[in-house]
């Protein structure tokens, strides 16, 4: 088992959709929740003006993050109707095949997105019940 897995994407919403992606994002949560078991967290965030959306995922290991990232670029075609990618973090470090897919999960012919890694767990823990 490999250390735990944090991954925090940022996205533009696009002008005239948030409406729109409000509903979608909804679904996603729904369907993330029933079909990755191993996601621990996937948690939704927008700025004040609700111009921009942060999506912060905690894996607890890199087996956790392959398979959420099963089916990823179909839910990525089906976001970038509303969103536009700005940047991508990810915190620890996951296997070859997912760490090489981060760079190709971007709107058909969008420029590179800003990605800022930090591979090397140095410690800490979750806790998902005080106590």
């Amino acid at each position: 088992m490999s250390d735990p897995i944090v991954f925090i994407s940022h996205f533009k919403v696009k002008e005239g959709r948030l409406e729109g992606l409000k509903a979608h994002a909804q679904m996603i949560i729904e369907l993330i929740k029933a079909e990755k078991p191993g996601t621990l967290a996937f948690l939704q965030y927008f700025n004040e003006d609700e111009t921009e959306l942060s999506i912060v995922h905690v894996f607890p290991d890199a087996d956790a993050f392959d398979r959420h990232g099963e089916g990823v670029a179909e839910r990525a075609r089906a976001g970038f109707v509303f969103l536009e990618p700005i940047s991508r973090e990810l915190y620890g470090m996951p296997n070859g095949k997912a760490l090489a897919a981060m760079a190709t999960i971007r709107p058909p012919g969008a420029p590179e997105i800003e990605f800022h890694h930090m591979p090397k767990h140095m410690g800490g823990y979750i806790r998902f019940k005080p106590g």
